[in-house]
């Protein structure tokens, strides 16, 4: 299993509390759109994703990222930095 798949795994499995409508993960799945999440919902995700992962995820990057693969890159490339 590759690093990335890994990171896809361990994003979804923190997603899963969140994801009220169980809707099915995808690297194409977006936040606000598929899983309707609110600003309170994504600032408490990221909180997680941070913890987890042991990174930080800026304001700016926060806004670039829209779905399920953008943040794996995202939390990917922090990870090597």
């Amino acid at each position: 299993m590759t690093d990335r798949q890994n990171i896809f795994d361990s994003v979804t499995a923190q997603i899963a509390p969140f994801n009220k409508k169980e809707i099915a993960l995808t690297e194409t799945t977006t936040f606000a759109g598929d899983l309707e999440w609110d600003s309170l919902t994504v600032m408490d995700f990221v909180a997680a994703i941070e913890d987890e992962f042991d990174i930080i995820i800026t304001m700016n990057m926060q806004a670039e990222i829209e779905t399920v693969g953008q943040l794996v890159d995202a939390v990917a490339k922090l990870k090597t930095t």
